[in-house]
């Protein structure tokens, strides 16, 4: 009888520590519903830099959470996509966000209907002291517009502007016939060219 009633005051104590040690509702939820009031109202987010992933990517501590950003409407070449072979001017694209992220002062914007994409990242703008990062790279032909998935957006024909620039002038991407495209880039670099490279 005593080896019963010590069984249940186990099951008991294990019962009360598992919901006890459960994350609230409120809690999984928090950081999301107050991004998303942010969002409404349009407004810068300040954000401080956590690490730099790529060219249109970074790592950022927003709100008290550790975020994945992922710049909205631009696509850089890839470097670390599993999937993809390290592509011209990847590294020239990750160095000039690198320098731009960690220039000064880093603040998101969000557009309304597109805060996150299919991985759970973040999608916003990315400013450094007000200027656009997103814009820069466009500009200076590191970038192309892309995703463009559920518009409107609030700076797609200002970015297609800087893109044009870019393309006019031959620029980073543009400078190599047929290399960018609908759907990406088109070209690998070789593994010699690759040696030595540190991300």
């Amino acid at each position: 009888m005593r080896k019963r009633k010590g069984g249940i005051a186990m099951i008991a104590a294990a019962t009360c520590i598992a919901f006890y040690s459960m994350p609230s509702q409120k809690e999984e939820t928090a950081p999301e519903n107050s991004l998303q009031m942010t969002e409404n109202k349009g407004s810068e987010v300040p954000v401080k830099l956590i690490n730099i992933i790529d060219g249109d990517t970074i790592k950022v501590n927003v709100n008290g959470n550790m975020e994945t950003v992922r710049y909205l409407l631009i696509d850089t070449p890839e470097s670390k996509n599993p999937n993809t072979c390290v592509q011209f001017y990847a590294k020239e694209a990750f160095l000039r966000n690198s320098e731009l992220v960690k220039s000064g002062k880093l603040t998101l914007e969000f557009e309304q209907g597109n805060m996150r994409d299919s991985y759970g990242r973040l999608l916003a703008y990315v400013f450094v002291d007000g200027e656009s990062i997103q814009g820069t790279l466009l500009k200076e032909g590191y970038a192309r517009v892309a995703f463009i998935m559920n518009p409107p957006y609030k700076y797609l024909e200002t970015f297609r502007k800087e893109e044009n620039l870019a393309k006019e002038g031959k620029i980073n991407i543009w400078s190599r016939e047929n290399y960018v495209t609908n759907w990406g880039f088109n070209g690998c670099l070789h593994e010699k060219q690759i040696m030595g490279w540190i991300f």
